[in-house]
């Protein structure tokens, strides 16, 4: 993992002001796999001289500009139902998998030295627990020397994926969050301060001493913020890991959903990571221009066949071989040209 938060920090910076060129592949979406995008795009552009313009604008971002046509694809934290797919004739597919972590900005406190449980991040989000000496956190963290400092709650402020695979896991394990939150990509929030995509939560997180957030870890890494353990399904103590991410992702049966839309929060498992989430692509399954959405197809045939080494640096999950495949099957079958012609081979 050498070098790779000043390569993403620059990578941010060559998007955000590379003008999209007219073969450019047009996404926009999820913050929560921005990194990783960034780099395969990257990666993509000097080995084919193909670029790649996406939009890091948050899940309900991305599905209304796949919706409203703007772009060639949508990337969502959230899936869609079978329903919504179907009445807006899309094809739906997970790219990458990853982990949403609790990070605070409390001195003396190093990242992975505070243990935290989902009962307790509820009633923190909910505002029931105010300050970081609370008994309910002096007695997770018995040892650490915890401040009498007011919690200052981040959340995100726009429709988001990692919003909804966040407010989801807090739905499971407390069901007063279930009755007076819910969840969704939108979720009214009970207390605190709202920030725009993974980014906004991040540089909150980091200016505003004693606040709590939730971040894709790539984001935590990249901005030196103190990350948070977690107790997991299984009452074990487990560190955000690559690793503790896959063993949540291990079990998922990907066709039980529609369009793969399945969930990996509060996975059983003694090493599962409990916020662990995959991200999905949107593209119209008759595409109006086909030739851009057969390009957006290579680009994801290129980054599940040799993105995966990059997903990892990033602490990413990449998706299973075998996953891999039957997505690709489902190309075939249900992305098509006007005259029904498959846009892979």
């Amino acid at each position: 993992m050498k070098h790779w938060t000043t390569w993403v920090a620059a990578s941010f910076i060559a998007a955000a002001l590379a003008p999209a060129q007219a073969a450019d592949i047009s996404g926009a979406g999820a913050t929560f796999p921005y990194p990783i995008y960034a780099k395969w795009a990257d990666a993509y552009k000097k080995e084919t001289g193909n670029g790649l313009n996406y939009q890091s604008i948050g899940s309900g971002g991305g599905i209304k500009q796949i919706k409203a046509k703007t772009v060639t694809f949508g990337a969502s934290d959230a899936p869609l139902s079978g329903k919504d797919l179907d009445e807006s004739g899309l094809a739906q597919f997970p790219m990458v998998m990853g982990g949403i972590v609790p990070v605070v900005n409390l001195d003396g406190i190093a990242p992975g030295s505070l243990v935290i449980d989902g009962p307790t991040l509820a009633k923190i989000f909910m505002g029931e627990i105010k300050t970081w000496d609370d008994a309910a956190l002096k007695k997770l963290n018995p040892s650490a020397k915890l401040p009498s400092q007011a919690i200052v709650v981040v959340h995100r402020s726009d429709g988001s994926g990692t919003t909804y695979n966040f407010a989801y896991y807090l739905a499971d394990v407390s069901p007063e969050w279930k009755t007076k939150v819910g969840f969704n990509t939108s979720v009214e929030w009970p207390v605190g301060i709202g920030a725009k995509g993974n980014e906004g939560v991040a540089n909150n997180v980091a200016n505003t001493k004693g606040s709590v957030g939730y971040v894709e870890y790539a984001y935590a890494l990249q901005n030196k913020l103190t990350y948070t353990k977690m107790i997991n399904k299984a009452g074990k103590t487990v560190a955000p890991t690559a690793e503790a991410f896959q063993a949540a992702a291990a079990n998922a049966d990907w066709k039980s959903q529609p369009g793969y839309g399945v969930i990996l929060a509060n996975q059983p498992g003694e090493n599962s990571w409990p916020m662990t989430a995959a991200t999905w692509i949107l593209v119209y399954k008759k595409p109006a221009d086909a030739a851009a959405t057969g390009e957006a197809l290579k680009f994801f045939t290129w980054a599940y066949a040799k993105g995966g080494k990059m997903a990892q640096e990033l602490d990413y999950v990449p998706m299973p071989a075998k996953v891999v495949t039957d997505i690709e099957k489902y190309w075939a079958s249900e992305i098509k040209d006007a005259n029904g012609k498959p846009l892979t081979n």
